[in-house]
C-alpha cells in the first residue's frame, strides 16, 4: 500500500533494519542518520520557509506524530523517530515522510 494511502497509528512498532531499508525507496530524499528518519528541505527563502513548516505542522497534528525541526533562513531539517516505540523509527515516520514530500512538492510548484 502506497504511503499516503495510510494514516499514523497508536502503537506502531519499530521497524527493523530491512524494513527500514525497503521502505526508503519510497521516500528516497530520506535518510537515516543518529537513528532518525531524516530529510533537509531547501526553501526559496524564510517566506517559504515558514509556509512549508506551517502546512507540515498541519499535517502532523492530523496525523498526531510531530517531528524534530530545525528551521533556518532557507532550509528545513525534518526528523521523525517514534518516542512510543523507544524512539525508534515506525512506519509511522514513513507515513509522514511521504506527506511531508508530498507538501514539499506542492510548496515547490507554488
Amino acid at each position: 500500500m502506497n504511503l499516503l494511502d495510510q494514516f499514523c497509528t497508536e502503537g506502531a512498532a519499530a521497524l527493523d533494519a530491512a524494513a527500514i531499508t525497503a521502505l526508503l525507496a519510497q521516500v528516497p530524499a530520506w535518510s537515516v542518520a543518529d537513528g532518525q528518519l531524516r530529510r533537509d528541505f531547501a526553501l526559496r527563502d524564510f517566506h517559504e520557509t515558514i509556509r512549508f513548516v506551517n502546512s507540515l505542522a498541519e499535517m502532523v497534528n492530523q496525523e498526531n506524530h510531530h517531528p524534530v525541526l530545525s528551521v533556518t533562513y532557507k532550509n528545513c531539517v525534518v526528523a521523525f523517530t517514534t518516542h512510543s516505540a523507544g524512539d525508534a523509527i515506525t512506519q509511522n515516520d514513513f507515513i509522514c515522510a511521504a506527506k511531508a514530500d508530498q507538501i514539499y512538492a506542492q510548496r515547490a510548484g507554488a
